[in-house]
């Protein structure tokens, strides 16, 4: 099956990853990132287990590795010297098949870590203790490092998306700087689901998915509002990834966005965002309304896309939220 949006025609191709602990794959509700490495490789989570998990574009299994997080969520690469490392947001808890998908454990155990691509501990971030910020929950979403390669300093960008809705700045040694909140804008974030480096003009920018209002928010890279994206054509923007001069958002709410390098709405791959209004959507009740994996998943019809990333040759990876996980691959046709 192909999908079009723009000039750009995919090849949808399904059930695509290779996994490892394939006997627990049907059972974990993961928040899968994804990222593209310098090794022409993909990065994503498992999603049952603690594992990071790296793939050929093919989908082959390279390697796996456990991490010290109870629920691996936002990914991104960070180039330190000749070296890439791998960011992590762990949003504390993660729902418990034995315990009907409720979220364990309770309280919940945020932090941010920053491993190499072996697995090895480099950095870890909490929450800032500076008043007003501290208490429960700490719940980050998302992370990104402002490179060296990108222009800029080294600074730890951190969403704390699942609990105070708020984005913290830390240095390159983990030391706090700053907080935004998004009412520079126009109201405060309502779920800073995800962030991103736009690098596609001269002048870098620091792009948060303000996901429950519908919005992506600009800031320059000291913290400073610059604009709002997409208002009026995003539904529920989730996550990121560059595509040449566009930008592709990831919805939550059932499909992808491609933007173009003026912030215009190029148009939407694989939309259905009715099926979010379903019963027990990403997945669907048991007739004991517990969550299983949904019936309702379509070739061609995105259900929950969650991490997403693009290769050197225009493919593009995504990773969706619900029991079970679905990783697919678009590849480029024209």
């Amino acid at each position: 099956m192909n999908v079009s949006v723009g000039d750009f025609e995919f090849e949808w191709l399904g059930d695509w990853a290779e996994l490892p602990s394939n006997g627990s794959v049907a059972r974990g509700w993961s928040h899968h990132g994804m990222a593209f490495s310098d090794e022409g490789q993909i990065v994503t989570f498992h999603p049952a287990e603690s594992l990071v998990v790296i793939l050929t574009t093919e989908g082959e299994l390279v390697r796996s590795f456990e991490i010290p997080v109870i629920e691996a969520h936002g990914l991104t690469l960070s180039t330190i010297g000749l070296n890439q490392s791998i960011w992590i947001a762990d949003n504390g808890r993660k729902r418990d098949p034995e315990h009907d998908y409720d979220y364990m454990p309770d309280p919940l155990q945020g932090k941010v870590v920053r491993v190499s691509m072996s697995g090895l501990v480099e950095m870890e971030l909490f929450e800032p203790t500076d008043a007003g910020l501290t208490g429960e929950p700490f719940s980050p979403t998302s992370v990104i490092a402002f490179d060296e390669n990108l222009g800029g300093n080294g600074d730890v960008w951190v969403a704390d998306g699942y609990g105070k809705s708020l984005v913290h700045r830390y240095n390159s040694n983990g030391e706090y700087l700053l907080t935004i909140d998004g009412s520079k804008g126009s109201e405060r974030f309502d779920c800073p689901h995800s962030l991103w480096i736009n690098t596609r003009s001269s002048t870098p920018e620091l792009l948060v998915a303000d996901r429950a209002n519908g919005r992506v928010q600009v800031f320059d890279m000291e913290g400073e509002y610059v604009r709002t994206i997409g208002s009026d054509y995003f539904d529920r923007p989730t996550v990121f990834s560059n595509y040449g001069d566009n930008l592709l958002v990831g919805e939550l709410n059932a499909r992808l966005t491609v933007v173009g390098p003026n912030d215009e709405l190029v148009g939407y791959i694989g939309d259905n965002t009715p099926v979010s209004e379903e019963p027990a959507w990403p997945n669907e009740p048991d007739e004991n309304d517990i969550p299983r994996r949904t019936s309702r998943l379509v070739k061609g019809l995105f259900n929950s896309p969650h991490g997403i990333t693009s290769d050197n040759d225009g493919n593009i990876y995504v990773s969706e939220w619900l029991i079970g996980g679905r990783y697919t691959k678009l590849r480029l046709i024209k």
